[in-house]
């Protein structure tokens, strides 16, 4: 199943990332190579790959970010200061252009750089902190406390009714783009409670059985989307108008045209380096058939 930023092909190599005179060593290494950046987004070649330059004689600390090991090539990235970085959307034809494995690793030191420019100060007691393990985290030099990266669960999931599934759409989205619902999971709540709370929050719609499909690390930017598809009580539509300007339900014939940028189709599809590209695909697909029959609950 194909699923955009995943399939790095790294060795994260976690045992390194306390020993600083490893990490210094790698960092000096005759072939360590050091992401290029635009602020936080990626430099691409005329290939769309991502671009690379040597870091010898660069010492490992608080300016880098070790991404880990291509097999014996050290590879780093700057940890650099600034604004949060650009949405999605405004860099789709980067995204579009970039290698599955590059748009990978680029994804996870995207998310690293959010991360450290929302933890500068300790949340307990107000401190500037500083990276430490190779910039996988940050410590107070006040308190003593470590924080450590994290991502926020996301459930995006396609509600299903007699071969139908219903799709929405947020008024920042492109002209004619519809997409599978999303929510952030809350507090206490599993999976399933998540999916079937964010269907009847935004759409109105109670849902039965819940399945899991896949997962994907989502950095804009730092987040864990999970897909699920949801068996429908019915089809009946009531839209939170906060959450979707517009919601309809559509077929497998419609859902393939889309996905195959069909002239007739009823819909402009989510971007394939998306998981909801890949949750219809796998919906289209009839995998889940078996969650077809209106009213089937759990």
């Amino acid at each position: 199943m194909k699923i955009g930023f995943t399939g790095a092909g790294l060795d994260r190599a976690d045992a390194l990332r306390l020993d600083e005179a490893r990490l210094a060593e790698l960092a000096a290494h005759s072939d360590a190579l050091l992401l290029r950046l635009s602020g936080f987004d990626p430099e691409l070649d005329a290939d769309g790959r991502l671009v690379w330059e040597r870091l010898s004689g660069t010492e490992a600390g608080e300016a880098l970010i070790f991404l880990g090991l291509r097999g014996d090539l050290p590879l780093f990235a700057p940890l650099v200061r600034g604004e949060a970085g650009r949405p999605a959307w405004s860099i789709s034809a980067l995204l579009d252009r970039m290698h599955a494995e590059d748009a990978a690793i680029w994804g996870g030191a995207r998310t690293l750089l959010e991360w450290h420019g929302r933890h500068l100060f300790c949340g307990r007691c107000g401190s500037l902190t500083r990276a430490f393990r190779g910039g996988w985290g940050r410590s107070c030099p006040n308190c003593g406390l470590e924080h450590f990266p994290r991502v926020d669960p996301v459930v995006i999931m396609l509600a299903e009714y007699g071969g139908r599934v219903l799709l929405g759409r947020q008024p920042r989205y492109p002209p004619g783009r519809y997409s599978a619902l999303a929510g952030f999971l809350e507090p206490g709540e599993s999976i399933e409670e998540a999916v079937a709370r964010e269907l009847f929050e935004e759409a109105g719609i109670v849902v039965g059985e819940v399945r899991y499909v896949a997962s994907q690390p989502w950095p804009f930017p730092g987040q864990l989307m999970i897909a699920c598809i949801a068996s429908a009580l019915s089809d009946r539509v009531t839209l939170d108008m906060n959450e979707l300007e517009d919601a309809f339900w559509v077929d497998r014939a419609g859902v393939a045209a889309a996905l195959c940028a069909a002239p007739d189709a009823p819909f402009l599809a989510p971007p394939d380096y998306a998981i909801a590209n890949t949750l219809l695909r796998h919906w289209v697909g009839g995998e889940d058939e078996r969650l077809a029959q209106p009213g089937r609950a759990a």
